[in-house]
């Protein structure tokens, strides 16, 4: 068969295609007793139409699947055929399951190289989505399996053919189409000889899968976040500060954002309040207004109806200076993060020191984390919030040069790419003369994805102009994040190798 005369449709089969299907399971099963009756068929297009699938050229019907809704905790437990289809052939599926079961995939032998098979399985993948089911499960065959039985266990067999040391004209097609094994089938078709009368049962996750709920509880997929790159300017007070801080929340909110990001340190202006003797007695200062920033903060996000990362601020505590960033949830609650790894000047010049805890905070639009500026040049950090499902980094920031800007953007990069989340990175702008280590700003404020097909081609989002006062939007779809974690062109997640190499939290206070 030449492609070029190839007419191919896939579509839903009708009872007047018997005939066609028929024929096609006698070719195909002539070990297996060749097709299964009228009735048979014409019952699974009355009970679920949708799910039996074939592919014509012009008018031949040339490829078939067919498939049942079954209830997933019944059939993804030990089973035998004779539980899917009874001695009569009739098919014992559930109108309301929540998990489709192949049945069976025909492919017309002249036909054979096309990758229709493919085809057909990725139809039953969209239609499993569609209708928002657990699963695909299947009974596999392993009909090569009779060649290597006199020196190989089923699960030998099974683990060669995994490892693509030996082929199986089934198993290896459905490993290939990313079903999983889940445990070995004993007696499922015992008339099968050529598996020995086993099977595998295998499995088809539906990452989109999701449980029935009420709206108000469903998971946003869709999350729109926005950020301030701030301009440093000379304030009178802390209420006028805050009184410009609920002007650009308001004007977020506006927007419908889920996360308002503020930068690194964004009220450091408040140290001209006053005169000071020395760098750590104008950090310690700045940390007076600490509390009543985040306590206004999250007053605004219960307001505005709004996330906010506030930044990040000093925090007094027993004497000792640490440099946090607050979560303020719309709910009204609030959690913190330390910045762990604190740069030479935050040492040397305010005795700040670093934080001993790595949280991911769960929020109603994603799994989001913070790592303050420098941190986030520590591949490490990043690592462990991905171990647990992390979907958004945020990273405050405060340079005062385009090199060390540069780190925290490259890195940031990095980040969103080895762990594949969102990162957004929100630094702040302008000179201030007339406090200490404000002179300068350098930002550019950015969100980065991975990088991938679905995504922006330079894997950027959104960015800012450089060293403009602005607001900054983006739309961050965490659905593309699922495709990604187990379809996409690398999966680094996946792909890790624990058999070699390892990153663990140590501290566990």
């Amino acid at each position: 068969m030449e492609h070029d005369d190839l007419h191919l449709n896939l579509r839903n089969l009708q009872l007047s295609d018997y005939p066609q299907i028929e024929a096609l399971m006698n070719q195909v099963y002539t070990d297996l007793g060749g097709a299964w009756p009228k009735h048979t068929i014409e019952q699974l297009i009355r009970e679920f139409p949708e799910g039996q699938l074939g592919i014509e050229d012009s008018d031949q019907l040339i490829g078939v699947a067919l498939t049942v809704l079954v209830d997933y905790n019944r059939f993804s437990n030990p089973h035998t055929y004779d539980d899917i289809v009874d001695s009569k052939e009739r098919i014992q599926g559930q109108a309301e399951g929540d998990a489709l079961y192949g049945l069976d995939v025909l492919i017309d032998e002249d036909y054979r190289g096309y990758r229709l098979g493919r085809r057909l399985y990725d139809a039953r993948k969209e239609l499993c989505r569609q209708y928002n089911l657990r699963a695909i499960l299947a009974g596999g065959r392993i009909p090569e399996y009779h060649q290597h039985r006199s020196n190989m266990s089923p699960a030998e067999y099974i683990e060669a053919v995994s490892r693509k040391e030996l082929h199986d004209p089934i198993l290896s097609f459905q490993l290939s189409n990313d079903f999983q094994v889940k445990r070995l089938l004993r007696k499922y078709l015992p008339e099968d000889d050529e598996s020995a009368g086993y099977a595998t049962l295998l499995e088809w996750n539906n990452i989109f899968y999701e449980p029935e709920q009420a709206v108000v509880d469903t998971r946003k997929s869709s999350v729109r976040l926005g950020a301030v790159q701030w301009q440093m300017r000379a304030v009178q007070s802390a209420e006028e500060m805050l009184h410009q801080v609920e002007y650009f929340v308001d004007a977020l909110s506006d927007y419908q954002s889920d996360f308002a990001v503020f930068p690194e340190f964004f009220n450091a202006p408040l140290m001209g309040l006053r005169e000071h003797d020395s760098q750590t007695e104008a950090i310690r200062f700045l940390a007076d207004f600490t509390e009543q920033f985040r306590n206004e903060m999250s007053r605004m996000a219960v307001a505005y109806n709004i996330n906010i990362i506030s930044g990040s601020m000093p925090l007094l505590e027993d004497d000792r200076v640490f440099n946090v960033s607050y979560l303020c949830r719309r709910d009204g609650t609030w959690e913190e993060q330390r910045k762990i790894h604190i740069t030479p000047h935050e040492r040397n010049d305010w005795v700040i020191e670093g934080g001993d805890q790595l949280k991911v905070f769960e929020t109603d639009a994603g799994r989001v984390g913070i790592l303050i500026c420098y941190d986030v040049e520590f591949p490490e950090l990043g690592r462990v919030m991905a171990d647990q499902r992390l979907e958004i980094l945020f990273v405050p920031f405060w340079t005062d040069t385009k090199n060390g800007y540069l780190r925290v953007r490259q890195c940031a990069q990095a980040r969103a790419i080895e762990n594949e989340c969102y990162v957004a990175i929100v630094g702040s702008v302008g000179n201030l003369p007339s406090v200490d280590s404000l002179d300068v700003q350098y930002a550019q404020s950015s969100v980065f994805s991975p990088s991938d097909f679905a995504f922006p081609h330079d894997a950027v989002l959104s960015e800012t102009t450089p060293n403009t006062e602005m607001l900054m939007f983006s739309d961050l779809d965490l659905d593309k994040l699922k495709v990604l974690h187990n379809e996409g062109s690398v999966t680094n997640l996946k792909h890790r190798r624990p058999d070699l190499y390892d990153v663990r939290w140590l501290n566990k206070v």
